[in-house]
């Protein structure tokens, strides 16, 4: 082999050394700014999150009075249970859905617009489909209408309670957390190539405990970050105009008419038991409670067999009604229909088994994150997950605080240390994922920030004790 052979086979590794050493600082800058700066949030982020996958077993016994009823026999039709209702709530209360008693020993559902409206939140009254008693009045959340204790819960764990400005904490958890597990498992890489080489690695007790959390539950933690941005606020909306670019959006029943008449009752067409339907011929005409019970009979005999189902009546004069199935467990039970209260023909539908596969995964990422996909075995995986993400942070943030050596090289020095070509597609990823991401951008931008402020007082302060000595 000739010297000029030698030479360039030395320079290459040489080089590749060069290059990936820049990589490395930067990459281990960035997991403790994560660990240090994030992972507080995270940490609360897990906790609230594993409290409440505990919940539904204690929510079941603290509302047992609301869901529940020992009476035995036929249900009443929805028209007699709405009719109870109503007149507990008042006339002037604005029914929103009817959500009938799943199975016996349950109890319906009659939900009306909440007094002081909340994002979701809706009044449910709670009748004794046999007996048409009123069991319950409660406010309760979302599709999935959890009850007080969840709901507290849940707008704690999304936004600590201080609504739509408090949702940037989740958020801020969400994008950095896959972050976090990447780069974890980039150094844990690194590390385990090291060890099979001459170069010593001293790793301390905490360490080896923090590599090896991570390694188990990095798969819980890259699902816990994607399933949460696609609920937060900026990143979200991002994902969904990305999904509906690509024809991947969750389908819809639509609930247009031709535009024919529906009701005849004034203003207040939309109130329960105010509102008559016009009936074609050889149609009796009905009133708008009882076009819940024929509502649903439309629905049963078009295959919306789930047990659990939401029945949301028209908001306007040229709107069909929409029968919803909600089971979140598996299978998944959520087709629709949308029911001409004239007829009651079927002019749109939606099944699950025909939506794309992102719709999918979507809906069976969401309802895994709530546990609400596999029952108590959902449930307890994420509290596992949870309580071991938790604990990681916490191993971090203790590791990081113990840090007695310098800060050699920052973010910046080592973006200037990489090879031009490194640095071009760094910058390059950092700038994609930071407009997809918008919280992620916006706090790698404070991190450089707050870095160079630091850097620069710093510097000062070495000045002012030069000049002093």
């Amino acid at each position: 082999m000739s010297s000029r052979t030698a030479g360039a086979c030395s320079e290459a590794p040489s080089r590749v050394s060069q290059t990936r050493q820049p990589l490395l600082v930067l990459l281990i800058r960035l997991h403790l700014y994560v660990g240090l700066l994030v992972g507080p949030f995270i940490f609360i982020a897990a906790l609230s999150g594993l409290i409440y996958a505990l919940t539904p077993q204690l929510e079941d016994r603290l509302y047992a009075e609301q869901l529940y009823t020992d009476s035995t026999g036929a249900s009443l039709p929805l028209a007699r249970q709405i009719e109870i209702a109503q007149g507990y709530v008042g006339e002037a209360a604005m029914l929103s859905a009817v959500r009938p008693a799943p199975q016996p020993g349950t109890t319906t559902r009659v939900m009306f617009k909440a007094p002081t409206p909340g994002a979701s939140e809706s009044r449910a009254v709670f009748i004794d489909p046999v007996t048409a008693e009123v069991r319950g009045d409660l406010l309760v959340y979302g599709t999935s209408g959890v009850l007080p204790l969840r709901t507290w819960l849940d707008q704690f764990h999304r936004s600590l309670l201080l609504g739509e400005p408090g949702r940037l904490y989740s958020e801020l958890a969400a994008s950095w957390l896959w972050v976090a597990a990447l780069g974890g498992l980039a150094l844990w890489l690194v590390r385990r190539r090291r060890q099979g080489t001459a170069v010593p690695v001293r790793s301390s007790r905490l360490r080896r405990w923090h590599a090896t959390l991570g390694l188990w539950l990095l798969v819980g933690l890259l699902f816990f970050s994607a399933t949460g941005l696609t609920w937060s606020r900026w990143a979200g909306d991002n994902i969904g105009a990305a999904r509906a670019a690509l024809g991947m959006s969750t389908p819809s029943v639509s609930t247009a008419l031709d535009g024919a008449a529906v009701m005849h009752a004034g203003e207040h067409a939309h109130h329960a038991g105010m509102a008559v339907a016009t009936g074609q011929s050889g149609n009796p005409v009905l009133s708008n409670r009882e076009l819940f019970d024929a509502v649903l009979v439309a629905a049963r005999n078009a295959g919306i067999d789930a047990g659990k189902i939401e029945i949301v009546p028209a908001a306007r004069q040229d709107r069909a009604w929409t029968v919803t199935e909600i089971d979140r467990s598996w299978p998944t039970q959520v087709d629709a229909v949308a029911v001409d209260p004239r007829t009651m023909s079927i002019t749109d539908r939606t099944d699950f088994a025909t939506f794309p596969i992102a719709a999918k995964l979507t809906r069976w990422g969401i309802d895994a994150h709530m546990g609400s996909l596999f029952g108590l075995a959902n449930q307890l995986l994420l509290a596992v997950t949870a309580l071991g993400l938790a604990t990681l942070v916490a191993f971090g943030y203790v590791m990081g605080l113990r840090r007695t050596t310098a800060r050699r090289v920052g973010l910046v020095q080592a973006l200037a240390a990489l090879s031009p070509s490194a640095r071009l597609v760094t910058l390059a990823l950092a700038v994609l994922f930071g407009v997809c991401l918008p919280v992620l951008g916006v706090s790698l931008l404070l991190f450089l920030i707050g870095e160079a402020v630091f850097d620069g007082l710093a510097r000062s302060r070495r000045l002012r004790v030069g000049q002093s000595g």
